[in-house]
């Protein structure tokens, strides 16, 4: 990976769907993050009450069973409110927005992405290289 996109930080990685998990938790592994897994909202949730370091960023499907991406944003920005938020979704940015999910304009990268897509837009939200 392209030293510029490499990052030091901790990822909360929240994702369902177990293979998208795993794959996803490689592309962040090779960039240099550490992760956190959760399998859904409420398992985020815990690791979030559980893990005593800083937690940079939340990187959350939309769309899960029981506690959707924003509805565990907002809880977790409750106790950690300096992590940022990257939304995922297979649906389009528009189309969750228009179902109420998310406001138009929250930061979002539509899946399937690249790994080198991802990198870049978690720079972007972190504020650039490490």
């Amino acid at each position: 990976p392209a030293g510029s996109l490499r990052g030091s930080e901790t990822i909360l990685l929240v994702e369902d769907e177990e293979e998208v998990r795993e794959t996803v938790n490689e592309i962040l592994s090779m960039y240099g993050y550490t992760i956190l897994r959760a399998a859904d909202g409420r398992e985020a949730a815990e690791v979030s009450e559980q893990y005593d370091g800083p937690i940079d960023l939340v990187l959350t499907d939309v769309v899960m069973p029981g506690m959707n991406g924003r509805e565990l944003a907002d809880r977790i920005a409750a106790s950690r409110p300096e992590a940022a938020v990257l939304y995922m979704s297979g649906y389009t940015d528009t189309a969750i927005a228009r179902r109420g999910i998310l406001e138009a304009g929250t930061v979002f990268i539509q899946k399937p992405f690249t790994p080198d897509a991802l990198a870049r837009k978690i720079r972007d939200v972190l504020g650039g290289a490490a």
